[in-house]
């Protein structure tokens, strides 16, 4: 059983910040190829610009992952530079609030295409690229790839105002399990991480906002922290990794034990 990451390339989308830039530095300090996949340019430029214009382990492409001909570049452009996709990590998510009353504000349609359609896409259409390339690999025995999703407690446990996301990270978790059973006689497998008390790009913000969460996040975590964001990269690690080789459709649920408390009294990020 290995952990190792050496040789395998990924694609990591909304790579350019938060949780999923720390999984991508992670997976490239582990031995992987990455490609940095993100709609905001000007922050991808900034954190990998300069790495990607070598021949090196890092490339990045910039576009709307909501639109299936973006992500048909984004792989023929991984598939360019390093000859094979064999893990995807689903790390683009959005955070709006949302007035549940209010159909014109509800945030809802907006977070399924955002967190949940565009992890659909990308998974439907790696998956299938996947699949080509282990057909085409004549001593093909083993795994023919990976996918991560990043979902969030909110599937589980709502809260006021967050009711778009919460429908979207549901549906993640929902669809991993769905495309775990529909892939798995491909040799793909598909896992999620549910993450709360975890410092997210949205979690930053908020901290900055009300200084107040802080307290009271760590109040409502057993384990009275808020988790760095190398911690979430590592769980992705073991999800891509031949150490959970006979793993699939499974939330892995990262969060401090907070899910375990009868009520969360701060907001989910």
């Amino acid at each position: 059983m290995s952990f190792s990451l050496s040789g395998k390339t990924a694609i990591v989308t909304g790579a350019a910040q938060g949780l999923g830039l720390a999984i991508a530095r992670h997976f490239l300090d582990k031995g992987a190829n990455v490609m940095f996949a993100d709609n905001d340019e000007e922050r991808l430029v900034d954190e990998v610009g300069q790495e990607a214009r070598t021949d090196g382990p890092v490339r990045m492409y910039a576009g709307d992952m909501c639109q299936k001909l973006t992500i048909a570049n984004l792989l023929s452009a991984t598939v360019d530079a390093f000859e094979k996709v064999d893990i995807l990590i689903n790390a683009t998510r959005v955070l709006r609030h949302s007035e549940p009353l209010n159909p014109e504000e509800d945030a809802v349609e907006e977070l399924l295409r955002l967190n949940l359609m565009t992890a659909l896409r990308m998974s439907q259409m790696t998956a299938k690229r996947m699949i080509q390339q282990a057909g085409r690999a004549e001593d093909h025995t083993g795994p023919a790839g990976t996918i991560v999703n990043l979902s969030s407690l909110s599937a589980s446990r709502v809260q006021k105002g967050l009711m778009g996301y919460a429908i979207a990270a549901a549906g993640v978790e929902q669809m991993t399990r769905a495309m775990a059973v529909e892939l798995a006689p491909k040799h793909i497998r598909v896992n999620a991480i549910a993450f709360g008390s975890l410092m997210s790009a949205s979690l930053q913000q908020a901290l900055k906002d009300e200084p107040d969460y802080r307290n009271a996040i760590v109040a409502g975590t057993p384990m009275a922290r808020i988790a760095p964001a190398h911690e979430i990269a590592e769980t992705a690690q073991f999800l891509a990794s031949d150490a959970s080789s006979f793993m699939t459709g499974q939330v892995l649920v990262l969060d401090g034990g907070r899910s375990l408390l009868d009520c969360v009294p701060a907001p989910v990020h």
